[in-house]
């Protein structure tokens, strides 16, 4: 039985693809680089920004961590609510902690954002813990982010790991999950690639808001 539930925010419980691909579009403007379908910052929704820059417009190190500061120039104040919640995502999170499961946001978007927009949408409710990553960059990766929830919940045996699990849409949830030892669920309705959430090895998949209540509800 899985009593710990660890969701990732962007593509998995929010649409942010409004407010990402702008803002990323903002940074990249900054050097110069133009993009004027929004549908190809698409990629963006996910992952960490810095390793973003780097790979999908080959950016530096340097270059990466300014096009950040760009970007959430912008985010603050007009992307970060440039959002909506999923139908269908509140009565998931009720389900669950009805259930008596333990509810935890680990997500990779700043935490100090992801606390926001949960409180303007009404889902910290439902929320045990809410970790993301760091404006200083300390905690970035995925599994990092992980591994902090793992220490604010107080997992730390082998036992503790067995009960918990990671849902999220795209395959650094997934790797992140596998890095900690946990097991992950894959949701096919957020930004992964086609198959990029099998060939990352999710141990289950969802094609629906509807499926994964019901799967939370047998794990």
């Amino acid at each position: 039985m899985k009593d710990i539930i660890l969701f990732d925010l962007d593509g998995t419980l929010t649409d942010p693809k409004e407010g990402i691909t702008k803002c990323a579009q903002y940074a990249l403007a900054h050097f110069g680089i133009k993009v004027d379908d929004l549908q190809e910052l698409m990629p963006f929704i996910g992952p960490p920004l810095i390793e973003s820059f780097q790979e999908f417009y080959g950016l530096s190190y340097e270059q990466a961590e300014e096009a950040v500061l760009k970007y959430r120039e912008r985010f603050k104040d007009i992307g970060i609510f440039e959002n909506g919640v999923y139908e269908g995502v509140k009565e998931l999170l009720s389900i669950c902690k009805t259930a008596g499961k333990t509810v935890c946001l680990a997500t990779s978007k700043p935490e100090i954002y992801a606390r926001r927009i949960l409180e303007r949408y009404e889902l910290s409710q439902y929320f045990d813990e809410a970790v993301g990553s760091t404006m200083d960059g300390s905690i970035n990766t995925k599994a990092e982010v992980i591994r902090e929830a793992f220490r604010r919940l107080n997992i730390e045996s082998e036992a503790d790991k067995a009960k918990t699990i990671m849902i999220g849409d795209r395959k650094h949830d997934i790797l992140g999950a596998k890095a900690c030892g946990i097991q992950s669920v894959g949701v096919h309705f957020g930004y992964a690639e086609p198959g990029e959430l099998e060939e990352a090895g999710a141990d289950y998949m969802v094609d629906t808001i509807e499926e994964l209540k019901d799967l939370c509800i047998r794990l």
